[in-house]
Formats: C-alpha cells, sequence, structure tokens
C-alpha cells in the first residue's frame, strides 16, 4: 500500500537532488500576495468613486467607501495565507517577501491612508471656523503621512529582525509580534468605516478623535510592545469538536454581524497590546515600591 504523502511532500520535485520544491510550487504564495496586492489597487479605486459620490451630494451611506473598506479586510486575509502557504509547502524565497512587503505598503499603508483622508476629512462641513477647519485638514495630512511612514518603517523593521523581542516579552511557547503589524492597524480603519457604512465624516469633533486613532495607529506600529502573531496555529494540524463548534459560530457571526463583530476585534486586538503594556507597568511599578524584607534576627 502505497503511504500517504503530506501537502509538502507531493511538491518536491523528484529530480531535485537536494528535495526542493518544484517550480510550480511557488506560485502557490505568490498568487496570494498577488490577491493582496489588487484588493489595495481596488481599495484605492473605490477611496475615489467614493468622493464623487459625495461630491455629487450623497452625504449618507457610501457603498464604494464600504466596498472599499471591505477589500481591504480581504488583503488582511490573503496576506495571512500567502506567508503560511510558503511555510506549508516550504517555497519560503527572498523574492516572495520583499514582494509580500511591497504589496503590504499599498494594501495597508497608502490604500486606508487615500480612504482615511476622503472618508474622515475631505467632506468636513462648510460652516466649520476658518481656524479650525485649517489646523484639521493640516493635521489630516501630517498624521496619514505619518501612517504610512510608520507602516514602512515597521516593515522593514520586521524583514531585517531576525529574532525580533518586544520590550515586554511573553510566555515562551507562544510567538508575538515586535509593535501592531501593519494589516491590524489597517483593518482597525477599515473596521471603523465599514462599521459606519461608509457615511463621511463631517463633524470637525468627530474628525478630531479620528486623528487621534490614527495618530495612535502609527505610533503603535513602530513601538516594541508585544503582540499575538497566532503563527503558532497550525492550519492542518486536528481539531477537537470544541474548536470546529467555535470556528462554525465565528463564520456565523461573521455572515450575519460582520460589521460590529469586525469592529470589536480590532478594537480588542489592538488593544490587548496597550493593556499588557500598561499592565506590566503598573506591575513593575508596584513590585519596585514594595519593601525590602526586613533581615531575620540570629
Amino acid at each position: 500500500m502505497t503511504p500517504r504523502l503530506n501537502l509538502r511532500e507531493r511538491l518536491i520535485d523528484p529530480n531535485s537532488p537536494d528535495r526542493r520544491p518544484r517550480r510550480a510550487a511557488y506560485a502557490l504564495p505568490t498568487l496570494f500576495t498577488a490577491g493582496n496586492l489588487f484588493m489595495g489597487y481596488l481599495a484605492i479605486l473605490k477611496a475615489v468613486e467614493g468622493a464623487l459620490w459625495v461630491q455629487s451630494g450623497n452625504y449618507g451611506p457610501n457603498p464604494h467607501f464600504d466596498f472599499a473598506a471591505v477589500v481591504i479586510g480581504l488583503s488582511v486575509f490573503f496576506d495571512g495565507l500567502d506567508g503560511r502557504i510558503a511555510r506549508l509547502t516550504n517555497t519560503t524565497s527572498e523574492f516572495g517577501r520583499e514582494l509580500d512587503s511591497l504589496a503590504d505598503v499599498i494594501s495597508f499603508g497608502i490604500a486606508p491612508a487615500v480612504l482615511a483622508f476622503v472618508w474622515g476629512y475631505q467632506f468636513l462641513d462648510p460652516s466649520t471656523p476658518p481656524e479650525i477647519r485649517k489646523y484639521t485638514m493640516q493635521s489630516g495630512y501630517f498624521v496619514l503621512f505619518m501612517f504610512v511612514c510608520c507602516g514602512a518603517m515597521r516593515l522593514a523593521r520586521f524583514n531585517i529582525t531576525v529574532d525580533p523581542k518586544p520590550s515586554n516579552p511573553g510566555r515562551k511557547d507562544r510567538k508575538y509580534f515586535v509593535g501592531t503589524p501593519i494589516p491590524a492597524a489597517a483593518g482597525m480603519v477599515a473596521a471603523v468605516i465599514y462599521f459606519l457604512d461608509g457615511v463621511p465624516l463631517r463633524n470637525w469633533m468627530f474628525i478630531a478623535a479620528w486623528t487621534a486613532l490614527l495618530a495612535l495607529l502609527s505610533y503603535l506600529m513602530v513601538s516594541t510592545w508585544r503582540y499575538r502573531s497566532f503563527k503558532d496555529f497550525n492550519l492542518v494540524s486536528p481539531r477537537s469538536p470544541r474548536s470546529l463548534i467555535v470556528l462554525a459560530a465565528f463564520l456565523y457571526l461573521i455572515w450575519n454581524f460582520s460589521k460590529p463583530l469586525l469592529l470589536v476585534i480590532s478594537v480588542l486586538y489592538i488593544g490587548s497590546g496597550i493593556v499588557v503594556r500598561i499592565a506590566g507597568l503598573i506591575r513593575r511599578l508596584g513590585s519596585s515600591s514594595a519593601p525590602p524584607p526586613e533581615p531575620r534576627a540570629n
């Protein structure tokens, strides 16, 4: 009886002396990277279409902004799969790694920045006082440039770091990102816009809150705080009945309540690094302020 082969063994070139994968196998992760890049390109186009839609007088729910947020979310999905498939099929390469980073700059840097500006700044109420309008728009240009810049720096740091260590190390049996990964930051931008049905912001106070969120995401990307990477989650390992039930429930909730659920997931993930960091600082302050133990009398 012929033994069953796993996916990695099936993709091995039989004529290769060092058991390298077939050349066609390298196309698998590249296809997902190309899908990530296409989603980013499509998000930029839809953001422009959404701006034209609003300029024609449609200030309500915007299907173009909504669609742009959705495809950014799909970019996160494709980006999460290309690296896993490359490791699963043993087709990791320097070319694939660099291509993935370039695609990420567009899909998670440029695309969400364009969407965040036309949705959150471009349609500020004309009745806003001129001084407030001036500083609001200037802050938008600046904070979105920082978002793109910090995202690119985050990707560059990820590429050159062999074994990244966060400033607050966690459990040794888990894998962590150093700083917020750029797909999570872009996903947070998309989740907010998607939750609000693409209705553009017009009040300067809401725009100020949007500016604060973008500034926070920019800082978190270049911080050294730890975030779970979930790379220790195996896609092909056997699943328990409990995990299958949880997965089925998650798919049902995504299908029926995608807008609030995706926003909650984004907030929980972004907030997890902040909570862990603050808890660590409080713990260290408490231990440093505790009085030293008194020496025992002989």
